[in-house]
């Protein structure tokens, strides 16, 4: 493989990984046979391959070494997808709430409208996600984990305040 490719496959892994593994990794990319036609596929196969390794990487790091951050950090803890998406649904659902509220005011329907369906698509859709993040960090890292799970739920009670208190 060419060595400038090898380089910059290697610097798509995380740099706790890299610490590790770059050189090596490296070197046998370098090593691998070319310029024949099976050369040319092996090589496309090696590089969707390292790209799929990468991405899994960044989002779950392999459990070799001591590659993953320590989550003794509450800022580690809150930056796993499973932490910040429920906030994330959280904060939209509000906004759309609120949005609404300016456009149109206090509306009482007989048939609730598109808005009162995303905004329940939302609070329900993040259900799993927080069920999932409390199954993995609680152990983890307890302190931690109950903090972001605070923070989810000040989150979710705050969209749901509105549509509380105002009957809608």
């Amino acid at each position: 493989m060419n060595p400038r490719l090898a380089r910059f496959l290697t610097r798509l892994y995380p740099r706790s990984w890299r610490e590790r593994y770059e050189a090596e990794f490296e070197a046998f990319l370098v090593d691998r046979p070319a310029g024949s036609p099976a050369g040319l596929w092996s090589d496309i196969r090696a590089t969707a391959n390292v790209l799929r390794s990468a991405l899994g990487e960044h989002i779950s790091s392999s459990q070799g070494g001591n590659m993953e951050l320590e989550p003794r950090s509450f800022n580690v803890v809150l930056k796993q997808p499973s932490a910040f998406l429920p906030l994330a649904m959280s904060i939209m659902a509000l906004a759309m709430v609120l949005g609404s509220l300016a456009m149109y005011g206090v509306v009482h329907e007989t048939d609730e409208g598109t808005v009162a369906h995303l905004w329940q698509i939302l609070m329900a859709g993040q259900m799993p996600v927080i069920a999932f993040f409390a199954i993995k960090w609680l152990r983890r890292a307890p302190k931690q984990a109950l903090g972001v799970l605070a923070l989810q739920a000040a989150a979710l009670l705050a969209s749901m305040a509105p549509v509380f208190f105002l009957h809608l």
